[in-house]
């Protein structure tokens, strides 16, 4: 663990004038924040505007796009724990004011999410205190265990809940993509390796001259053999490296090449409400490059052993009869 953060979740309406949102309300205490996460905020500096008693808010971006609200303007908060008047239950209302806005690149927060002050939310919601604590690990591939032994040491009616079970559903497709692009790039790969093998076929036939007087001189069919195994190695080698150098340098400058390309054809590779995030994330992973690479580098010294073997076979007497 190398972060912990207390909050305040809660639900209630965004208005300003007559534009109404429904909105996830985060109260969060400033000072913890940075612990639990990278938030990047785009308007009004950081989230140490957030200060207790002056009912401040921090809106997504895309919220506060949607309603056309800007740092210093002001909106009314709408609180489903309302007051009981003899009319009957009245929500809670109270003027907030915009001091930033953020962008976390995921479009369900950014069009939905509001931060305010903890001691803020808990006035406001009629809370005695925070309502969860967010934990940030090392390793986010060790959530599941942690959120095991968390449950396992506490007691008392809690809901733990971890980032795999959060979005499992949405992981889980991610996954599924992954195994079908592994599999489209293994055929591609496989595809290479036919043209390999058709490209040495053409060049041993081209080649049946020059072949038949290297055996008139003594080369044996295992030397001859060897060659176009070597060369059809370095085809293999010099593209998969090539490949790979390319394939490397365009994941690493991915988010400035696709908003470019974007802006060149006035498209958008990825609308933010269909896919839910407002710009492609790219993290080149050891485990999913190096299956590619072995995998190009093998099929590529396979195809070279059928038209290295036609070439060993080449009969120097046939091939030098019309030369």
């Amino acid at each position: 663990v190398v972060g912990a953060a207390t909050f305040i979740a809660a639900q209630a309406l965004l208005a300003r004038g007559e534009d109404m949102k429904g909105t996830i309300v985060r109260g969060i205490d400033p000072a913890l924040e940075g612990q639990v996460t990278d938030l990047a905020v785009t308007s009004g500096s950081t989230l140490a505007k957030l200060v207790p008693g002056s009912f401040g808010v921090v809106l997504g971006g895309e919220l506060a796009r949607a309603m056309g609200v800007r740092e210093g303007d002001t909106v009314t908060l709408i609180a489903p724990s309302g007051q009981v008047t003899p009319a009957g239950v009245v929500p809670r209302l109270k003027q907030m004011t915009v001091v930033g806005t953020f962008d976390s690149g995921h479009f369900e927060y950014d069009s939905a999410l509001v931060m305010m002050h903890q001691e803020d939310a808990a006035k406001i919601f009629r809370l005695e205190g925070p309502t969860g604590i967010r934990i940030k690990l090392k390793d986010l591939h060790q959530a599941r265990e942690v959120a095991f032994e968390l449950s396992r040491s506490l007691s008392g009616d809690l809901l733990i809940r971890d980032w795999t079970r959060q979005n499992k559903t949405w992981f889980a497709a991610v996954q599924l993509e992954k195994r079908m692009m592994f599999i489209i790039l293994t055929l591609i790969v496989a595809v290479a390796a036919f043209n390999l093998v058709s490209t040495l076929v053409m060049t041993v036939t081209d080649k049946r001259a020059d072949i038949a007087i290297l055996r008139t001189l003594g080369s044996s069919p295992k030397s001859i053999m060897k060659i176009f195994m070597v060369q059809g190695a370095l085809v293999g080698v010099i593209g998969t490296l090539s490949g790979l150098i390319l394939g490397l340098g365009i994941a690493f400058n991915i988010d400035v090449i696709v908003p470019a390309i974007e802006r060149a054809l006035n498209a958008s590779f990825l609308p933010k409400d269909i896919y839910l995030i407002s710009r492609m994330p790219s993290e080149p992973q050891y485990a999913d490059i190096m299956p590619i690479v072995v995998i190009s580098l093998v099929l590529s010294f396979l195809a070279t052993i059928y038209p290295s073997w036609r070439a060993s076979r080449v009969n120097p007497a046939e091939a030098l009869r019309y030369e």
